[in-house]
């Protein structure tokens, strides 16, 4: 049976009132224990905390079932420090966690508790003797560390909340008093270490419940996210206060994003998954000429560089070395420019005049658009660059007679670097056969990557419950004419998957990307090389142009795309 939890918000003193309540509950419940957060204890200004006190020592006052606790803001009453050292509980059922401590139940559910409030202990550069340290409520910043050690957690308690908790959250404080702890980075980082399914902490009169939060896989589990639920309670009395679950420690945790969650607050400072080779490759070609080391030095020190930041990222418009005359139009959440080694020539379409291949990039600096941490951010970057191939696709149709679709192809990885999508004009009869569609399938299942799905509709494009996945958008215009669409294998009942857009048709298909598969980010660029005939451009390095070749295309690009580049609108 999966065990049964309760916790409570700090008592203040309110001794025998919870453990009546606890002792109904239990009765009906059947609780495997109990957690008391923040302040057990009053500040002994009355005598019938006193009384309780006592009574609690004595035995006289019931606790229903294993009850844990550890500190708030204030020190323990010397009454009960003295019980605890001389039994090691306070009463039967009712045991003390320490300022800093773990503890492992009878049904295997680890708990780890960070008691008190951040500040030097007095006396701190002496060593701490058990009746000093244990029982103050102060801690310091290698009191926090030092639980970093501990693997399985499934429950934290801290008195504090971890810094930055609500980024990316749309839940808010709510109750009487919706005042909040202080937000502490220490604490975050031992939230982020630990991973805990559960934290929970304590504030005066605010109720808060965080939607849960993924964290990023790791080398040691490449297909596991690990999820926390972050959950604060109010004081004993407070609406809100009591807090029932079930937990099950031996519950896999899932392979896939859970809907409704987000990513980790702390995710981007504490990803430290390796770069693959193919990846620092696929990055590299937009550093500027010159700065590429002797192969023997990049192969020692490839999978120890830390991934960039945004100052280092060629991606970034912050990055003052950043390749500007690829840029080609600047919108509010997102840019696009020329690729850098173009896989057509500037002569193979002649209707365009330029290669065609082209970069839609975000501003934020994410490994994929769905980890953005901004849900507002997230969607309006997404709706801009969805903006920008619309644009594009009106330049193609325009330009070419109606004569060139396009493939747009998106790697989205959690290790990934900074996302964008890749552009590139296609014939429209490669598309309407549903030869584009058909030679990805064909490669995955060359590569023995996974199979691809159709997207069935534009509203399940967000729907499909993966962070680490490969993305397809197949697009034709509309034929003008019926002997267009005759022997046309795209508008066949039997091909699902296609929809209308502003300026043609579109069919998406996504692959997932399987943590044990080695997965080429030139993918997309392969498969588009062997269907334009074009095998020996397939790598971006046989391609490179000068800088002047490189402005030539941006130039001509930008004088097509004028007319069609919202980017550029003026209010009149």
């Amino acid at each position: 049976m999966v065990p049964k939890c309760i916790v409570f918000g700090s008592l203040n003193g309110q001794i025998r009132p919870v453990f009546t309540k606890l002792a109904k509950l239990q009765l009906k419940q059947d609780f495997s224990f109990a957690i008391i957060l923040g302040d057990f204890f009053g500040d002994g200004s009355t005598e019938d905390e006193l009384e309780d006190i006592t009574a609690l020592i004595q035995g006289n006052i019931p606790v229903a079932c294993p009850t844990y606790f550890t500190l708030g803001n204030r020190p323990l009453p010397p009454q009960v420090v003295e019980k605890i050292e001389a039994s090691d509980e306070v009463c039967p059922n009712l045991f003390f966690l320490g300022k800093r401590g773990t503890l492992k139940t009878t049904d295997g559910i680890r708990i780890v508790a960070l008691g008190g409030t951040m500040g030097e202990t007095e006396g701190r550069s002496k060593p701490e003797s058990n009746a000093s340290g244990k029982f103050q409520p102060t801690y310091s910043e290698s009191d926090a560390r030092a639980l970093f050690g501990i693997h399985q957690t499934d429950i934290l308690i801290t008195n504090q909340w971890p810094k930055d908790v609500r980024l990316g959250s749309s839940g808010e404080a709510s109750g009487d008093k919706a005042t909040v702890p202080s937000e502490l980075q220490c604490i975050a980082d031992v939230c982020a270490t630990l991973k805990p399914r559960y934290h929970f902490s304590r504030s005066d009169g605010a109720f808060f419940e965080r939607e849960p939060f993924f964290h990023m896989p790791t080398e040691e589990d490449q297909n596991v996210y690990k999820l926390t639920r972050f959950i604060s309670l109010p004081s004993f009395g407070s609406k809100k206060a009591i807090y029932a679950f079930n937990l099950d420690p031996t519950a896999p945790f899932p392979s896939s994003i859970p809907i409704g969650s987000t990513i980790s607050p702390w995710s981007a400072a504490q990803s430290r998954r390796q770069m693959l080779p193919s990846q620092s490759e696929s990055y590299q070609r937009y550093a500027p000429s010159g700065r590429d080391r002797e192969p023997g030095h990049q192969r020692r020190h490839k999978e120890r560089a830390p991934p960039p930041g945004p100052e280092n990222c060629f991606f970034c418009l912050s990055n003052p070395n950043i390749a500007t005359h690829l840029i080609t139009s600047i919108g509010n959440e997102s840019y696009i420019t020329t690729a850098k080694g173009p896989l057509p020539t500037k002569d193979f379409y002649p209707s365009l005049g330029f290669p065609g291949h082209m970069l839609i990039i975000p501003f934020e600096h994410s490994p994929t658009i769905d980890l953005i941490f901004d849900p507002a951010i997230r969607a309006s970057t997404f709706a801009e660059m969805q903006r920008y191939r619309e644009s594009l696709h009106q330049m193609l149709n325009e330009r070419s007679g109606g004569k060139l679709g396009a493939v747009t192809w998106e790697v989205s990885r959690s290790n990934g670097i900074h996302t964008h999508w890749q552009f590139l004009p296609m014939p429209v009869e490669k598309i309407r056969s549903r030869l584009v569609e058909m030679a990805f399938k064909k490669e995955a299942s060359n590569l023995e990557y996974s199979t691809f799905k159709t997207v069935p509709t534009p509203d399940e494009i967000h729907n499909h419950h993966m962070i680490d996945y490969f993305r397809v958008f197949i697009w034709t215009p509309t034929p003008s004419t019926e002997a267009e669409v005759e022997g046309d294998n795209w508008s066949a009942p039997e091909h699902k998957g296609v929809w209308k857009t502003e300026s043609g048709e579109e069919n998406v298909i996504i692959m997932k990307i399987l943590p044990e598969s080695r997965f080429n980010l030139q993918f997309g660029r392969q498969v588009m090389g062997k269907v334009l005939y074009l095998d020996e451009r397939i790598n971006w390095r046989d391609c490179v142009q000068t800088d002047d070749e490189e402005t030539k295309d941006a130039e001509a690009f930008k004088e097509a795309f004028k007319k069609h580049d919202f980017a550029m609108e003026t209010d009149e």
